[in-house]
């Protein structure tokens, strides 16, 4: 068959396409020019080229670029925060990204674990816990619910579970969540003994040896240690039962332990010191008593805590305290320590301003002559902006949680408070209170952890909230003032197991089906709660009062 010929004179001649030679221009550049090219892209690009070749791939996941990346939204918008760089106009030369070993802020312990950093992975974990994005499961540890409650402590991927039916139990947080060990309870002779108070060796750094401290009703109490290698339980030291009552709260940093019993009556113990390393891991002997202090206005709840610094050691218990005209407040000790276990001093601090504050400034001989000046309306209104002249009225808090230097405290109400506390050498302070808003019901527990950051659960619909702490303290006015805003996300779990939408999901309206997903659900009304860097741990009940961890993954 011929070709077509034109239909006039004046048709236009097409071309045939000139078929262009393909070029792969990136792929004829070197490794490290491919680096410097990717480092200018944003994260979700940076993302996207990891999908082009198995070259790209890899280079796309190199450690230097997410490092940069981490650094760029995680580190430097809290160095930015610090006091007086901006003012010393030092911001642009200070906090450049450097690629050397350097220790950011409190993100140090990815450096004191060893080995290498996966920054993509650091990366994806800070982005979910920002977003409130996580993988949620349960592990059954109780099919009845035990009398007293289970106790539950989380460390570096190991649960720590106590309670007076199974005894002492760690489980594993990583894999398929199994039983690491298991050990009875046996003291004294006497197999039935209720755990009152857990605690972990928070100077630990290794998930291999871990040490436990548990207090008991009968006002003694044991350290035990964790051989995570061997699987293994075993008991290093049983202190004999105390007059004091039931011991209700308990602190442990290796060799400092401190105790709160029934009787108010608060303990710091030190445990003898050797040059072996492995010593705490052996019987330790008998644990000297370095103080002990008797209280009269200590109310629960309470937290206490042991931080360890270079002007030494702090051992502090925050407890809730009652007011005459302000309702509830909240107050702190502490006892400073040389590192040789001296003691320096013991201070007391509260969140209530000391002496009075002035009605009517002065020049003003009666109040009915400074009520009908011009003056009035001005002083009045700057007394109300001022948070130090106004002490809101709480009520009684539902759980503490100090963590130098926040201190945050839970309410009924819906709300939470915040407290700075400011310790060191010269002064012990705490700051007036930011009221906090997000929940709605009243909040059953609460849990401060590091680098600025908590979580909170509500009694009502299971509502957890992750909160930014720092950002409360964002801004030099809003410091002034002493009231910031922080910033907090609901935690939402991505549901597994194929969950389908709301219009292919069967309607199940019979009782069966009713009955079956009440029994299956899953209420937080004992409030625990704690977490760590990659998840969060509460203690579950189920509705004929089987209990359950349940595990909320950000990795």
């Amino acid at each position: 068959m011929g070709k077509r010929g034109r239909d006039g004179p004046g048709e236009a001649v097409l071309h045939k396409r000139l078929r262009l030679e393909a070029r792969d221009r990136l792929s004829a550049l070197s490794d490290e020019l491919l680096l410097v090219l990717l480092s200018y892209l944003p994260v979700h690009d940076l993302t996207r080229c990891e999908q082009l070749s198995h070259r790209l791939r890899k280079l796309a996941r190199d450690s230097q670029l997410w490092k940069a990346a981490y650094y760029g939204r995680f580190v430097r918008p809290r160095a930015v925060r610090i006091p007086g760089l901006r003012e010393a106009g030092i911001l642009d030369k200070s906090l450049l990204y450097s690629s050397k070993v350097s220790k950011w802020l409190e993100d140090g312990y990815l450096v004191r674990r060893g080995g290498s950093t996966d920054w993509k992975r650091q990366y994806k974990l800070r982005h979910n816990w920002t977003r409130g994005s996580c993988k949620r499961t349960e592990t059954r540890i109780a099919e009845q619910p035990s009398i007293p409650p289970v106790l539950v402590r989380l460390h570096e991927g190991i649960i720590v579970t106590a309670d007076s039916t199974e005894g002492l139990r760690a489980w594993s947080t990583q894999g398929d969540k199994r039983l690491i060990a298991a050990l009875a309870w046996v003291i004294n002779g006497e197999s039935s003994v209720a755990p009152s108070s857990l605690a972990v060796d928070v100077s630990s750094t290794t998930s291999d040896d871990l040490l436990i401290l548990t207090g008991f009703a009968n006002g003694s109490f044991g350290v035990f240690a964790l051989d995570r290698r061997k699987g293994s339980l075993a008991s290093r030291y049983m202190h004999a039962p105390s007059t004091n009552g039931t011991v209700t709260a308990v602190a442990f940093s290796f060799p400092y332990m401190l105790t709160m019993t029934e009787a108010q009556v608060l303990s710091l113990y030190a445990f003898p010191v050797t040059d072996d390393k492995t010593s705490h891991l052996s019987t330790l002997d008998p644990p000297r008593l370095l103080c002990s202090l008797r209280s009269h206005t200590a109310w629960p709840p309470l937290s206490l805590a042991i931080r360890c610094s270079s002007a030494g050691i702090s051992a502090s218990v925050a407890y809730a305290m009652p007011t005459l005209t302000a309702g509830w407040s909240v107050g702190l000790q502490e006892l400073r320590l040389t590192d040789n276990g001296t003691i320096l001093e013991s201070r007391l601090a509260t969140a209530l301003d000391e002496g009075f504050v002035p009605l009517m400034p002065s020049g003003y001989r009666h109040r009915a002559q400074f009520l009908e000046s011009d003056e009035s309306f001005s002083f009045l209104r700057r007394r109300l902006r001022n948070p130090r002249w106004v002490t809101p009225t709480s009520a009684k808090p539902t759980s503490l949680s100090y963590n130098h230097p926040y201190l945050l405290a839970a309410h009924s109400d819906n709300t939470m408070t915040l407290y700075k506390v400011t310790s060191d050498v010269r002064e012990l302070s705490i700051g007036p209170g930011r009221q906090l808003w997000g929940h709605t019901s009243a909040v059953l527990g609460a849990h401060v952890g590091e680098r600025g950051r908590a979580v909170s659960v509500s009694a009502r619909s299971n509502d957890l909230r992750v909160w930014e702490l720092e950002s409360g303290i964002s801004s030099i006015s809003k410091r002034r003032m002493g009231w910031g805003a922080a910033t907090s996300v609901a935690i939402r779990p991505d549901h597994q197991g194929g969950a389908m939408s709301g219009e292919d999901r069967p309607i199940q309206n019979d009782m069966k089906s009713l009955a079956r997903r009440e029994s299956e659900e899953t209420t937080f009304s004992k409030g625990w709660l704690s977490f760590d860097e990659e998840q969060v741990v509460l203690l579950g009940e189920k509705s004929r009062g089987a209990q359950a961890l349940v595990m909320y993954n950000f990795a």
